[in-house]
């Protein structure tokens, strides 16, 4: 019984003695290929990011002004952002929060009312500015409109 394997078996050692010979091959070829010199196997990298076999030319860098690289969004002093207008929609003092509808978009606002007014309630227009919070944009610095 030690001779006898399964068709699946005899199979899987072909295919493992064909990986064998074909690895041999393909080492016996590098081999006779013959060593290559440290400057063929270099590789260099253009102004692109690109990789070269040929060296990049030396030419002068030009010089960057790190006041004159502008990212992509603009500092904060140099935009002015004028406050959103809206009404009050709901608010509930016992609570200690509201909601205001933009008269642009539409969208309701959640506001606190640390963030607004005393003598805010509901119907009021107010201006306001929004800030992320931690469910969504909420309104802040909330002031009645006149």
């Amino acid at each position: 019984m030690a001779g006898s394997q399964s068709f699946q078996k005899r199979e899987n050692e072909k295919k493992k003695q064909a990986k064998r010979l074909e690895k041999q091959k393909r080492k016996e070829e590098r081999q006779s290929g013959g060593t290559a010199s440290h400057d063929e196997m270099i590789a260099y990298v253009d102004e692109n990011g690109n990789i070269t076999d040929t060296p990049p030319e030396m030419r002068a860098r030009e010089e960057v002004k790190l006041e004159d690289i502008v990212i992509a969004t603009p500092k904060k002093e140099d935009v002015e952002e004028e406050p959103l207008r809206g009404r009050v929609e709901y608010f509930n003092a016992d609570k200690g929060y509201g909601f205001i509808k933009d008269a642009t978009s539409g969208e309701k606002y959640f506001f606190h009312i640390t963030a607004a007014p005393a003598d805010i309630a509901e119907g009021r227009i107010v201006t306001f500015e929004l800030e992320r919070g931690t469910r969504g944009m909420n309104a802040v610095r909330i002031a009645l409109a006149q």
